[in-house]
């Protein structure tokens, strides 16, 4: 499971960010200063920092700052206050990875976590390594194929990127959305029900019996989730 560090002074912003990363499945902790932040932040299990600039102690600058000059590169995405273009480019410049300017809406801060992790890599488990095993399932990401008791099966390719993302992300319910902006794209206007459709038919391809899938679990109300190993 990914843990997300929040660095915000603001109980009212920090404690609805922390109630919303743990509701999409993260691990989730907080500092309610730069200092503690900036302590937290060496941390190797901390997979992503949402750090806010102004901060009491440390600002977030100096607290990235700090860290980048440290050598732990985590991934930073700084909140930034609105209209302050300067500080967008001060941040970045500094080693953040990204910002997000206040007000936010909760769907946006998730989809650029989501966005960094892809290009981070930072993936859980054996999808660091090209195949992934699961009961009489093989899965080889590098050749974007897919083996059910040793036998090739066909899968189409939004099959197998919604098979790849759950591998992917293991540990945690994806919600449809988050499966529909992953998979199909924001800019793509597509249904909930789409998600089913394709689940349905790839539940048919994976499992040994569909109507009792022991691979693909879903989660009335809510989406999937890869069942574990």
């Amino acid at each position: 499971m990914r843990k997300i560090l929040i660095i915000e002074d603001e109980e009212i912003i920090r404690m609805a960010l922390v109630d919303d990363f743990k509701h999409e499945g993260y691990q989730v902790d907080y500092a309610i200063n730069g200092k503690e932040g900036y302590e937290k932040s060496t941390d190797a299990s901390v997979d992503l920092i949402i750090l806010d600039i102004m901060l009491p102690e440390l600002n977030g600058f100096e607290v990235c700052k700090k860290l980048r000059m440290d050598g732990i590169d985590t991934p930073i995405i700084m909140l930034t206050a609105k209209g302050q273009e300067i500080d967008r480019v001060v941040g970045l410049e500094l080693g953040a990875d990204d910002y997000v300017t206040k007000p936010f809406s909760p769907r946006e801060l998730q989809a650029r976590v989501r966005a960094i992790f892809r290009r981070t890599e930072k993936i859980i488990g054996d999808v660091e390594k090209s195949t992934f095993e699961i009961n009489h399932i093989k899965v080889d990401f590098l050749q974007f194929e897919c083996y059910k008791n040793g036998e090739l099966i066909n899968l189409t390719k939004h099959e197998f990127d919604l098979l790849k993302y759950l591998i992917k992300n293991r540990g945690r319910v994806i919600k449809r959305e988050e499966l529909l902006d992953e998979v199909w794209g924001d800019d793509v206007i597509v249904s909930s029900r789409t998600i089913d459709t394709h689940m349905a038919n790839l539940r048919r391809k994976v499992e040994e019996d569909s109507s009792n899938p022991k691979i693909i679990k879903s989660i009335r109300g809510v989406g999937y989730k890869i069942a574990a190993k």
